[in-house]
């Protein structure tokens, strides 16, 4: 079924609103949100909320439970069609704005969190509001993404276990390519237990955790399969009490990064199956897989549908890519629903001193959005 809104007019008529939505990506933005901060989540919450209910028509409900404030939209009462996903969160510490104030000029937007990833909020309230028809459609936005979702993950697989189709509205890749493929994230500390000794007087008593960790270091290094682009990299080490102790313990963290799940599935029970090197060491790897992988299939139909969508549109070809980073779509695919990713801004240098929006694409990629749910809330959601 094609969505009427898909017409080349419908970019004119977010090229219209785009003095307006910059306007409100600049509040957003000054509304600086870090993960860790409760109450600036709530402000920012709150700037959301209002955002959405003015564009939309619908209130959203308020999440806390003591921790970082999410925001859900429920669209209608009919079942679930499609699920939209985003986050208000940023890793900027307050103050960021001193350093990197809000700024529009020669067609670029600057300032923290700005691509990512509020102005794809932006984009997504806007696209809403010129839908004739939002039943079925349910919008959250959590408070916690870039710490991995800690609060959030729960709401987000629900939601998505009820819908057929889940689009995400992080940021696109650097040339604004979808995202239609991510890696899964493990991440382990191993516990080495040895025994302390005087490092002077009888080291020969002790069993050195360092050097079992040095050994380990070196097994975990060769776990990773860059032709099937899985890396294992072990990174941050400690060990010791003091310089003159034999260390009786070290932890090792390792972040896998896996395409595929039986990838992350092989790399998991590698790890769980090392054992010690020196007599009366242990080795213990815990916790193991973070989020899931998004994998190809998940988005196939979907960027089918997106990619129609954008030639009604009148705009280029749409181009997918896999990235090696997660977000909240791993979250979605992991649970079986179909998942589109990068649908918000394009732009460059997130989470650095020069992330920015390209402001020229806002219209285009709000456009593909708006009819891109349409098409799928016609068509029951399927792809």
């Amino acid at each position: 079924m094609q969505s009427p809104i898909a017409q080349p007019g419908l970019v004119a008529e977010f090229a219209a609103r785009l003095p307006a939505m910059l306007d409100e990506l600049g509040d957003l933005v000054r509304c600086e949100s870090p993960s860790g901060d409760v109450a600036a989540l709530q402000r920012s919450a709150e700037a959301v909320a209002a955002l959405g209910q003015r564009l939309t028509g619908c209130a959203p409900e308020l999440i806390a439970d003591a921790g970082p404030t999410h925001l859900r939209w429920t669209f209608g009462t009919g079942p679930r069609r499609v699920l939209l996903v985003g986050h208000h969160d940023t890793v900027w510490p307050l103050g960021s704005l001193q350093d990197h104030p809000w700024s529009v000029a020669d067609g670029v937007a600057r300032g923290p969190g700005c691509l990512d990833m509020k102005a794809g909020l932006v984009q997504m309230f806007h696209a809403l509001s010129v839908l004739e028809d939002t039943d079925g459609l349910t919008v959250l936005v959590n408070g916690d993404e870039e710490v991995g979702s800690r609060t959030s993950s729960g709401l987000i697989e629900e939601a998505a276990r009820q819908s057929p189709a889940a689009l995400v509205l992080e940021m696109a890749a650097d040339d604004g390519a979808l995202k239609t493929a991510r890696k899964g994230v493990s991440l382990y500390e191993m516990q080495v237990s040895g025994r302390a000794a005087h490092a002077g007087l009888e080291p020969e008593r002790g069993i050195n955790a360092s050097i079992e960790a040095a050994h380990l270091v070196l097994d975990i290094a060769e776990l990773g399969d860059p032709a099937l682009g899985t890396t294992v990299t072990p990174t941050l080490l400690r060990s010791g009490t003091a310089a003159n102790v034999v260390p009786a313990r070290a932890t090792l963290a390792v972040d896998v990064r896996a395409a595929s799940v039986a990838e992350q599935q092989r790399v998991d029970a590698a790890l769980r199956r090392l054992s010690a090197i020196l007599p009366g060491a242990a080795v213990v790897a815990e916790p193991g897989p973070a989020c899931p992988p998004m994998e190809p299939a998940a988005s196939a139909g979907l960027f089918a549908t997106a990619q129609r969508v954008a030639g009604l549109l009148g705009l280029e070809p749409l181009r997918g890519v896999a990235v090696g980073g997660a977000s909240d779509g791993n979250r979605t695919a992991g649970v079986g629903t179909p998942t589109l990713d990068g649908l918000g801004a394009v732009g460059g240098g997130p989470h650095a001193d020069h992330e920015h929006v390209d402001t020229a694409l806002m219209p285009e990629r709000t456009a593909l959005l708006a009819a891109l749910v349409a098409e799928l809330l016609g068509s029951g959601g399927a792809t």
